[in-house]
């Protein structure tokens, strides 16, 4: 059946859209932190459908929303009032920590940082953008052009004029050796640099993690340090949350609030996780900012009736059973434990993360050479173990992802890294 399915798949489906396993498998259905396939196996999910489904599979909370809605409207689009769009609205404005926030909602990550792009360069009538090497924002046309990795961005033309900055991966690059208040300042030094050779940006947009990249990033304050440049000069601050959001990584519930010295972003794009698997996706802006554009818009589909429904059940579970303390309490054990088998297997070399977003960088035993086939490896024989798991990376590197649902309990932490030691352990 599988197979027969793959066959179809491919005579229907683009040949650049990827798929997981060297024998794919057809997810039927979950429940909490598991999932089953088309042949009746029953693996732990340690992805959760790329970061999305933040809670739980088949949560009762989110499904009975849906259904209630389903049964009463599920669309009606953006021209006519809207009562769950309002609610899930008011309740991340307060969320963001952005004054006199706005909320426009989308129905991907990808479109939500094409709106943030769009209203960061009509604010700022500059269509030039700041981005750190090694990110992901999308794969729409503007999004892929601010993409600094290579391997999801198939094309050199774009909108924008975008450049480059340090900062996105720690522990690799021309800054590594440094201390993390000399890495800080080395690449705020790098930021003032580019600042002298170009007009005026209309905005610096950073993942806090970077997700495709590998849950890579800076040391904490970085972007606090480069909001100090940015504001002096009158550039904005777009922060990708679209991974790191909603509590995930634990010790925060946004991914900026580890960089909020210099305060919030002024603009803040969201997605994955709030719906639960749902469609949702979203940006947070200033007023002034979301208000700049002097032309009509609607949305068809962002915002519609049934995913607001699922976003704020799945938002009051988050809250109400503090998910974010679960993901920073469970995450420290798995994390620990990761790295305790890291030290044993010479293929890995670095365990990295906070929360529930952890990655495992794989390399050539006794190099920093990035080791592909050894991380396909781990990836299957997990698989064969009974665990899903992710893979990412950028320029020369690959890593494993980690990011369960945020329900994760402890019995399941330690099940899963059982798992994933033996996997490691067969490379």
């Amino acid at each position: 059946m599988t197979k027969d399915l793959l066959g179809r798949h491919r005579a229907v489906m683009p040949d650049w859209l990827a798929l997981y396993y060297e024998e794919p498998l057809e997810i039927t259905h979950g429940e909490g932190r598991y999932v089953w396939d088309s042949e009746g196996n029953r693996y732990l999910d340690f992805f959760g459908g790329i970061l999305t489904t933040m809670t739980a599979h088949a949560l009762p909370e989110v499904t009975k929303a849906v259904s209630e809605q389903a049964g009463r409207i599920i669309h009606s689009s953006t021209l006519y009032l809207n009562r769950p769009m309002v609610e899930l609205a008011e309740r991340i404005a307060h969320l963001s920590g952005i004054p006199d926030a706005r909320v426009f909602f989308t129905t991907s990550g990808t479109e939500a940082n094409d709106t943030a792009l769009l209203l960061a360069t009509t604010y700022q009538q500059s269509n030039t953008i700041l981005a750190m090497r090694n990110s992901y924002h999308g794969r729409s046309f503007s999004a892929v052009g601010i993409t600094g990795n290579r391997g999801w961005s198939p094309t050199s033309l774009s909108p924008l004029q975008t450049l480059y900055v340090h900062g996105g991966v720690r522990t690799r690059g021309p800054y590594a050796a440094l201390s993390d208040d000399d890495f800080i300042a080395a690449c705020v030094d790098d930021l003032v640099d580019i600042l002298g050779h170009t007009r005026p940006p209309a905005a610096l947009i950073a993942e806090p993690i970077q997700g495709v990249g590998g849950f890579t990033s800076g040391p904490d304050g970085l972007y606090a340090a480069f909001r100090e440049v940015l504001a002096e000069r009158g550039i904005l601050w777009i922060a990708d949350e679209v991974q790191t959001g909603w509590g995930r990584t634990g010790d925060h519930f946004w991914g900026w609030q580890a960089h909020a010295q210099s305060g919030p972003p002024d603009i803040l794009t969201f997605a994955k996780g709030i719906g639960n698997g749902m469609s949702i996706g979203g940006v947070v802006a200033r007023a002034e900012i979301m208000n700049c554009l002097d032309a009509n818009s609607i949305s068809t589909f962002g915002g519609t009736q049934i995913t607001m429904a699922a976003g704020l059940a799945n938002l009051n579970y988050l809250l109400e059973h503090d998910l974010q303390g679960n993901a920073r309490r469970v995450g420290g054990l798995l994390v620990e434990r990761l790295r305790g088998v890291a030290a044993q297997v010479p293929h890995v070399r670095e365990v990295r993360g906070r929360g529930l977003m952890l990655g495992i960088e794989i390399t050539k035993p006794g190099t920093d050479e990035a080791d592909p086939n050894a991380a396909s490896a781990v990836l299957e024989a997990a698989r064969a173990g009974g665990l899903l798991i992710g893979k990412g990376g950028g320029h020369n590197t690959t890593s494993l992802r980690v990011a369960p649902p945020l329900s994760l309990t402890v019995a399941e932490a330690e099940e899963g890294a059982a798992i994933l030691e033996s996997a490691l352990r067969s490379i």
